[in-house]
């Protein structure tokens, strides 16, 4: 594997193709991983695929112009994006507190991209090259294309094609964009008239050209009033569909933003052709002696197989980035990436995963989506699963079982999420023995996410018992084929309407099943989700009533430890809530008594944070190191889950 099978990085590997000009560059605040799970790596494939010349600038040092002119002066301008990662959410913890490793930079190293990257790099390119065509895409491009909510200055920010001064905006899954802002360019098309492609934004002075759309609250509106910004919010929800979507407009001091209707997904033979696309399946050599690029071991040895998600989580972006209809490579496709996987010289025999979003998902939810749109006021599984909602895992199933027939396959895992309430509306069980017989690697992580049905009307969750009925019967049917696995349950702390009787309720469920979670996540307000929108305004904006919001540090670290009640350092935390909460009836030595009382056995070790605590005995405790796939850990770190 050479240099020049990767694309362009310096001016000498421009000279090693013969080339004097590039196209575009495309400037991203991730390493170069020539990997199709990399938004960088397919834009960059999928122009090159048209004909244009592409080079990469990864990482550069934005204290000076000098990285931003390396490769010359493109021909038709500049594409940029954040990375995989909205920047500031690689940066910080829930806390604000710096991390300490970036997995998409050399050697897991910290500090190689600035905070709110896109728009840094812009303005770098701007004092470069005043006049340069600059489009602007990726996760934090998407995310933050109207007046949002920023967690980490506790404001609302404009819409970022503004801060940033790019001349256009690509949200969501951008192959058709790009192709088209390229092939308008390059028939020499003024980027300032290129206002016609969904799935894009652009400022404009007035509304005169611009037709069928609906106007939301302004910046200054949403800035001053949470239910303006409330209903900003549920407008850009209602009207995120290909189909029946409106053009959407905001008005942002003495401009408008202007957002086009949604891009259609893509049909499975143009999601095949971009999986085909020549991937080096790996991060550029020139990171070899740096450390190489960690996030690529969890993605080295898996399948992409679908995008979309109609599951709707409230705290999830996948909506309003990659949308509710869901596209899914054929068996082909993936089987012929299974088949290169095998031949990878560090391959050991097993595939880690084969999935996506939902991995459970390779269809649009019901025959509708396609002809008429997502239902604007109705979701697919919740409160319950939609009486049209098409439930078939049998093409995900046969694809699975050709995959560990392929030669020299040992075993194929699911690691993405799985939706449990999808696989409980399907009334054949053959899936899911198959999912336990032969895909899970001793632990299946799911995402409840809570139980109270308070805190679960507001992440657009299951409630009821449709998680302990899954959980019955994954144990029931490994009992009956003679295996002992493991439910790891995913579960948020302090969302909106999470009060501490909902967190306490939650501990108690989890008393009741012997099980302490080794990892808990507390909710995290990232741009583009409703579940922000509740956190900044304290409203539900698809019903535009209160909901009770943990804020405070106190709180939320309360919240938190309920859900690690049996740990030690948290004992002192526990007391308080149980305290404060009036449940004070949970402090004592009885059965369901979640700590002991103050001045009991082993008091001195709890209040001090020291001491050890027993673990879980019953059969739903899962046995963290004794999973066996090939000896790789799984620790996948899910900014958003199914």
């Amino acid at each position: 594997m050479t240099n020049n099978q990767y694309l362009p990085i310096s001016k000498q590997d421009m000279i090693n193709r013969g080339w004097d000009e590039l196209d575009f560059i495309i400037v991203t605040g991730d390493a170069y991983v020539d990997h199709h799970s990399f938004g960088t790596a397919i834009i960059s494939r999928v122009l090159e695929n048209a004909g244009y010349r592409i080079g990469i600038i990864a990482q550069p040092n934005w204290k000076s112009i000098d990285d931003f002119i390396k490769l010359g002066v493109p021909r038709l301008g500049f594409m940029v994006n954040a990375g995989n990662m909205d920047s500031m959410v690689n940066h910080y913890t829930v806390s604000k507190k710096l991390r300490k490793k970036d997995l998409y930079s050399p050697g897991g190293k910290m500090g190689l991209r600035p905070d709110r990257a896109t728009i840094v790099y812009c303005n770098k390119i701007r004092e470069a090259y005043k006049d340069i065509p600059i489009i602007i895409g990726g996760i934090e491009a998407s995310l933050r294309r109207f007046a949002h909510y920023d967690y980490w200055s506790d404001k609302v920010r404009k819409s970022i094609l503004i801060d940033s001064g790019a001349d256009l905006l690509v949200y969501g899954m951008s192959e058709k964009q790009v192709i088209e802002i390229a092939n308008n360019l390059n028939d020499g098309l003024d980027i300032q008239y290129i206002r016609h492609i969904p799935g894009t934004c652009y400022l404009i002075a007035d509304l005169e050209n611009v037709y069928d759309y609906i106007e939301i609250p302004s910046y200054k509106e949403v800035c001053e009033d949470k239910y303006k910004y409330a209903q900003a919010s549920k407008i850009q929800y209602e009207e995120q569909d290909p189909i029946r979507g409106r053009t959407v407009v905001q008005k942002h001091t003495n401009k408008y933003l202007v957002q086009n209707k949604p891009e259609m997904p893509l049909n499975r033979e143009a999601l095949d052709q971009v999986y085909s696309l020549p991937y080096q399946r790996n991060y550029h050599p020139i990171y070899e002696n740096l450390g190489g690029i960690p996030a690529i071991e969890e993605v080295k040895f898996s399948i992409v197989s679908s995008r979309g998600c109609f599951g709707n989580c409230s705290f999830c972006a996948i909506t309003f980035h990659q949308g509710r209809i869901v596209q899914s490579r054929s068996e082909d496709s993936i089987l012929a990436e299974a088949k290169e996987i095998t031949k990878h010289k560090d391959f050991k025999g097993f595939i880690h995963d084969v999935g996506g979003p939902t991995a459970n998902f390779r269809y649009p939810a019901c025959g509708n989506q396609l002809k008429v749109g997502s239902c604007k006021n109705k979701q697919c599984l919740y409160p319950k699963p939609c009486k049209n909602l098409d439930v078939d895992h049998s093409e995900y199933l046969e694809l699975l079982k050709k995959l560990r027939k392929l030669p020299n396959v040992k075993k194929v895992f699911v690691r993405s999420g799985l939706r449990y309430d999808y696989i409980m509306a399907d009334k054949d069980d053959t899936f899911f023995k198959e999912l336990i017989m032969h895909h899970v690697s001793g632990q299946l992580k799911v995402a409840p996410e809570h139980i109270s049905p308070k805190v679960l009307k507001f992440m657009r969750k299951p409630a009821g018992n449709t998680y302990d009925r899954f959980m019955k019967k994954f144990y029931k049917i490994n009992e009956s084929i003679g295996k002992k696995q493991y439910i790891i349950p995913y579960l948020m702390s302090s969302h909106p309407g999470s009060t501490l009787e909902a967190a306490i309720e939650l501990a108690e469920y989890l008393r009741d099943i012997h099980y302490q979670p080794e990892q808990v996540q507390d909710f995290y307000p990232t741009p583009g989700t409703l579940s922000t929108t509740m956190f900044y305004t304290g409203l539900d904006p698809l019903t535009m009533k209160e909901v009770y919001i943990p804020k405070s540090k106190n709180e939320k670290a309360m919240q938190r430890a309920l859900l690690q009640y049996r740990s030690p350092q948290n004992y002192n935390l526990v007391y308080a809530a149980l305290t404060q909460a009036n449940r004070k009836d949970l402090i004592g030595l009885g059965p369901k008594c979640l700590i002991k009382p103050k001045g009991k056995t082993n008091n001195k070790e709890y209040s001090k944070g020291k001491g050890k605590v027993k673990g879980t005995s019953s059969k739903y405790r899962p046995k963290q190191n004794k999973q066996k796939d090939g000896g790789r850990k799984n620790n996948k770190n899910k900014a958003r889950r199914s």
